[in-house]
């Protein structure tokens, strides 16, 4: 069994591989590796896409290494290949970010990525630091994660899905911020799992042998 944390020059992949090691050595859930061979990504078992920073830029990354979207797309949206995004890496599964300009997203999970706007003047923008989750559906990878666990957040946009059924869980920040979504085999957090203390290493966990 092995998962592949995608590195497309996007962010700082070691905490994350840290903490896929950590829980695949706890679990059972085979070997981790950081690549940016689309042959790596073609024949992994399950898929990691990380991202740091603003969406075009991510987004023009992962473009930039050539095959690897491809090898990607093949992967989870033919053979139904479980995909986890993180941060940047789940906006990109919108089918648009609005962030600066209007970027295409994956289009694999409908909606928009849009800029945060609470409404409450004394929350700032970027939402930085811990917040108490909302499930809204109840998934695999949710499994012994409920409401008021917390994890950790640094963004200043967020995914606005077109179906309510995609979110799977949310947080308040002056408004409703979307902190999960899932789909079929895809899913992804608004938050960093890897920073995330026993939340986030429960989902990494449930991750690695969820079985869509």
């Amino acid at each position: 069994m092995l998962t592949a944390l995608v590195d497309y020059d996007s962010g700082n992949l070691h905490s994350a591989e840290k903490a896929f090691q950590r829980m695949a050595a706890e679990v059972g859930g085979g070997e981790i590796t950081v690549t940016s061979d689309p042959a790596v990504v073609a024949r992994a078992d399950r898929i990691v896409l990380p991202g740091d920073g603003a969406f075009p830029a991510c987004r023009a990354a992962l473009t930039e290494h050539a095959g690897l979207f491809e090898a990607m797309d093949e992967a989870v949206t033919r053979r139904a290949r479980p995909f986890l995004g993180i941060c940047v890496g789940m906006q990109m599964l919108a089918t648009i970010g609005r962030e600066y300009h209007d970027t295409n997203g994956f289009g694999w999970i409908a909606g928009e990525v849009v800029r945060i706007t609470p409404t409450g003047p004394a929350l700032k923008v970027p939402h930085m630091g811990w917040n108490d989750l909302v499930i809204d559906h109840p998934h695999p990878v949710l499994a012994g994660i409920e409401t008021g666990d917390h994890a950790y957040f640094v963004h200043s946009y967020h995914f606005r899905t077109a179906d309510p059924a995609d979110l799977l869980a949310h947080v308040d920040y002056g408004g409703p911020i979307t902190a999960i979504v899932g789909r079929a085999n895809i899913v992804g957090t608004q938050f960093h799992p890897e920073k995330s203390q026993a939340t986030g290493l429960r989902l990494i966990a449930n991750f690695l042998t969820w079985r869509p």
